[in-house]
């Protein structure tokens, strides 16, 4: 048997065991292992397992990874989240359409200090469902916005994709994070346009608040809005703001953010040892899971490389005589259809090794490709059958919310999506200007 061939079998092997449901990290070790040792005996296959592992904890650029992911559990637990919403709820409430707003502006800022999917959706879930359920909101309107907004910090910096693709691509995370701060704002802006639009066109889908509900003194209001608005934005400029400008690197970055969000819990009195404890655990115990995932899947690539798998999917691509612009399409088409079963941290560490070698060729650029990458990964997030976003949702959500009615939701803002996606595509510039602008 050829080695081409055992590569290809490498790779339909792994497909198969992450559809079935199979651990990832461990399947990949399994099968960067195994094969490696049928196509290039014992003792090579293992100084290369050691040689990757070395290079994978040695790469300081994975540091802030664990890092940013605490600053976003402190800033879950601390109340922050729940602070806001109810400030700008109620500040926005002779509006129509008002708790789409409030959901909307507070995704945006969350998604800006945390960058954590699963827990964006799932609190806004807890705070703002039953509350537009109790205004007599649109069940699938709601639905959409609370999913949609949650979304957004997978683009939005600090995004921990950014990260892992900025070091999977060997693309400065640094300037990952100043090309996607315009696509983000670009999304957020559709959003918030699509729910102007169809809250005025029709009134009954988000009417609003009602006038006791939202009966608070001028000063009252503005001082509930700048207690809790005022040092969320402070935390997130300066951590965002000193990774653009070069002030500090993401590493000495997300240290600091981390210490601001321990400064906030203080302030708001919710930082006690036992949130610390668990914010410490989940952060370790998510980091460890995509570190592993990391360590894995570079055993794994190197290997299938070894093995001239990646040769062979190389030439077949290029056999197909694509236009860049083909090549993009045919790209996002993959990556979305992974979307609906994988996470996106297995698309970014296992499928992209396959992509970035052949951006060369068609002569795209990978940070340009990066943030198309990020928003079409959004896409697939909320995509039917399995949309992560509508189970975190449903799992908090009132009984008479169904799955359905999440779907449906859900479609409207894979529209905006995929509008925005366009736009990256046609005017690239929305993405590579903010990154020449500061660097040059």
């Amino acid at each position: 048997m050829s080695l081409e061939l055992l590569g290809m079998i490498m790779l339909g092997l792994l497909c198969i065991a992450i559809f079935v449901g199979f651990p990832t990290a461990i399947t990949l070790l399994s099968l960067g292992f195994f094969f490696g040792w049928a196509g290039f005996g014992w003792e090579r296959v293992s100084n290369l397992m050691v040689s990757r592992y070395f290079f994978v904890m040695s790469n300081d650029v994975l540091i802030p990874v664990a890092i940013f992911i605490f600053m976003g559990y402190v800033v879950e637990r601390s109340g922050i989240l729940d602070r806001l919403f109810k400030s700008i709820q109620i500040a926005t409430g002779p509006i129509r359409g008002s708790l789409y707003l409030t959901v909307l502006l507070t995704c945006t800022i969350f998604a800006a200090a945390t960058g954590i999917i699963g827990a964006s959706v799932t609190i806004m879930g807890l705070l703002a469902m039953p509350a537009m359920m109790k205004a007599k909101y649109d069940v699938r309107m709601s639905a959409g916005v609370i999913t949609g907004g949650g979304c957004l910090g997978i683009l939005i910096p600090p995004s921990v994709l950014l990260i892992l693709y900025g070091a999977t691509a060997g693309v400065s995370t640094v300037q990952l994070y100043a090309g996607a701060i315009i696509p983000g704002l670009i999304l957020s802006g559709l959003y918030f346009g699509y729910v102007i639009l169809r809250t005025n066109l029709k009134p009954s889908l988000g009417p609003p608040l009602p006038k006791e509900e939202r009966d608070f003194p001028r000063k009252e209001i503005i001082k509930m809005l700048v207690t809790s608005v005022l040092p969320i934005a402070l935390l997130i400029l300066f951590v965002l703001g000193s990774i653009v400008t070069g002030w500090a690197a993401p590493t000495e970055a997300s240290a600091c953010g981390g210490a601001g969000a321990l400064i906030l819990s203080a302030i708001y009195r919710k930082l006690n040892w036992n949130m610390l404890k668990d914010s410490i655990y989940q952060a370790i115990r998510t980091s460890s899971m995509v570190l592993f995932l990391m360590c894995g899947s570079s055993l794994f690539a190197s290997v299938f490389a070894l093995l001239g798998g990646a040769k062979v999917i190389e030439n077949f691509v290029l056999g197909l005589n694509l236009p860049p612009a083909g090549f993009i399409w045919l790209t996002m088409l993959v990556i979305f259809l992974l979307g609906w079963p994988l996470e996106w941290t297995e698309i970014i560490i296992i499928f992209m090794p396959l992509f970035l070698p052949l951006l060369p060729h068609f002569k795209i650029d990978p940070l340009w490709f990066g943030i198309m990458v990020a928003v079409n990964l959004q896409t697939a997030f909320l995509s039917p059958p399995v949309a992560m976003a509508a189970f975190y949702l449903k799992g908090v959500s009132p009984p008479n919310v169904t799955l359905i009615d999440i779907y449906w939701g859900m479609g409207y803002f894979m529209v905006l999506q995929i509008m925005a996606l366009l736009i990256v595509f046609l005017f690239p510039q929305v993405a590579l200007w903010l990154p020449r602008v500061v660097f040059g």
